[in-house]
């Protein structure tokens, strides 16, 4: 059955964006809700009205950005917002992804729906139905720098929205007008401030945003779930995860992290068969995970709370304001709060994997762990994990230059009249790069965590650690000779993107938090 979504301006959610963004054809349809129907309808006819009086209004009849001092005449309007699109489709690179694209096109339209754009009707409508459709527009990754609007990327969208661009339909590349004729609809037909209502907007950022958000929601509770498996691998105390050390430095995240340590070893057979073997105190990476994994945890919870804002906001310029008859310049385009947000999130995401390639190394370590060096029974002949440690590594190293904050960085531009931008695009893609290699880091650990245990044989693990080893077991068999481990580290990292692994612990523990 189609689900449908009511379109307004204000009810997205980070989920709705996940759930429009990968939603197969025909398992939902977007509409645009009465309200913003006629809102939209209004805003229109001021926009006409101000057209017939003649004045000279920035975005509808005069040029763009260091250009705004040219007036342009009523009978050239049309083509000066197709020139405008036209002129922008600058973006180079590789193509968004179809639930980025589809993500991009959700924001934009539900930012016009709220009535301040002055943007046709039609316009929003033919958005909804690409999507609605599955049709995805080819957009490039790069071209945007954060300001004035993601206008080169959200410009390749639009032109396929007028039948020039090129769009992926029923999985061929086509061009945008066939696609349109073919689901019964005509190419959008431009008028005064339509183009600029399009493409000026913070639609781009703010879907890599969202999306992240909601990749990392998922991966701050694996983290949570590889460190205890670790913990029991190498055979660690969970004394250092006490309700009562947590509760005198009560970081929410902290707090959470704690309570996720304590759920998921309880009731371990392995933790309780070493109660006198002296190991008071674990490394730090062992012993600290709820502050370490805490304070990443905060990092997402204030992105989150930005980019939640940001999915309902009107990031248009100029905007339309009918009941004080007013039509204001401003800057809600500017992407300094989303690039500053998202850039924060890819250090505490780095941290992950910071924490968790040090746990690997304890368990390839035997002066540490007490298990077979690499964790291979018969090592020397063998090899083990010694490279996916490694790999772990590389990954880690290549997130701290990801990490170099994209915010504080600006490159003037439109001869110095948009002197100050916040490359929020660079920001989330570099983000969106971080999450695959923590991804990739967790998928190592747990690859390692697996085997570790396999060494304390007969003896069990929790309940929900035990889970996890279980459906990993299904498709990475048990190490006793070296093979090829790029197969088994991809077969994990499967697990963790469809939602498996923490979905098989959820089911005996409940939720983590």
């Amino acid at each position: 059955m189609t689900k449908e979504i009511i379109i307004d301006g204000h009810g997205l959610t980070v989920k709705d964006i996940y759930n429009v963004a990968y939603a197969k054809k025909g398992e939902l349809t977007l509409k645009l809700s009465d309200i913003s129907r006629q809102s939209v309808l209004n805003a229109k006819d001021y926009v006409t009205k101000i057209v017939e009086k003649g004045e000279p209004v920035y975005g509808i009849n005069t040029g763009f950005g260091a250009l705004s001092s040219v007036h342009i005449k009523k009978e050239d309007l049309s083509t000066l917002q197709v020139n405008l699109i036209r002129s922008h489709c600058t973006g180079v690179g590789s193509p968004f992804s179809r639930e980025i694209t589809r993500a991009i096109m959700l924001l934009r339209a539900n930012c016009l729906a709220s009535g301040f754009s002055g943007v046709s009707l039609s316009a929003i409508e033919l958005i909804l139905k690409f999507i609605n459709h599955d049709i995805t527009p080819v957009v490039p990754e790069k071209g945007s720098v954060g300001a004035s609007g993601d206008l080169a990327p959200l410009s390749h969208i639009a032109l396929a929205l007028i039948g020039e661009g090129e769009v992926i339909y029923d999985g061929k590349l086509v061009r945008s007008d066939f696609a349109i004729r073919d689901i019964g609809e005509e190419p959008v037909v431009l008028g005064p401030k339509d183009g600029l209502a399009l493409i000026n907007g913070t639609a781009v950022m703010a879907a890599l945003g969202a999306l992240a958000v909601h990749r990392a929601e998922r991966l701050v509770k694996l983290a949570d779930i590889a460190a205890a498996c670790t913990v029991d691998g190498v055979r660690g105390t969970s004394n250092a995860y006490d309700h009562k050390i947590h509760g005198l430095k009560p970081h929410p995240g902290q707090l959470a992290s704690s309570i996720n340590l304590n759920k998921l070893l309880d009731d371990s057979d392995i933790l309780k068969s070493h109660p006198e073997c002296g190991k008071v105190q674990d490394p730090y990476s062992l012993r600290c995970v709820p502050q370490v994994h805490g304070a990443s945890r905060q990092t997402l919870a204030h992105t989150r709370d930005v980019i939640t804002l940001e999915l309902n906001a009107v990031t248009d310029n100029p905007l339309i304001f009918i009941g004080e008859d007013e039509v204001i310049s401003g800057g809600n385009f500017h992407g300094e709060a989303i690039s500053m947000a998202m850039d924060y999130l890819a250090i505490g995401l780095a941290e992950l994997c910071n924490i968790s390639e040090r746990r690997v190394e304890k368990m390839m370590n035997p002066t540490f762990s007490d298990l077979p060096a690499f964790l291979t029974p018969n090592s020397g002949l063998n090899s083990g994990l010694m490279i996916a440690h490694v790999t772990a590594a590389a990954l880690t190293s290549e997130n701290k230059f990801l990490c170099h904050p994209a915010s504080v960085d600006s490159v003037p531009t439109s001869t110095d009249k948009e002197d100050h931008v916040s490359m929020g695009v660079t920001a989330g893609r570099k983000l969106h790069e971080v999450l695959t290699n923590l991804t990739t880091c967790l998928s190592i650990e747990f690859l390692c965590n697996t085997q570790a245990l396999e060494f304390h044989r007969p003896l069990k693990s929790s309940p929900a650690i035990e889970a996890v080893f279980d459906h990993v077991r299904k498709t990475v068999p048990k190490i006793e000779d070296d093979r090829v481990f790029y197969k088994d580290i991809n077969s994990i990292e499967s697990l963790i993107n469809n939602n498996e692994l923490l979905s098989k612990v959820e089911e005996v523990i409940g939720e983590l938090r």
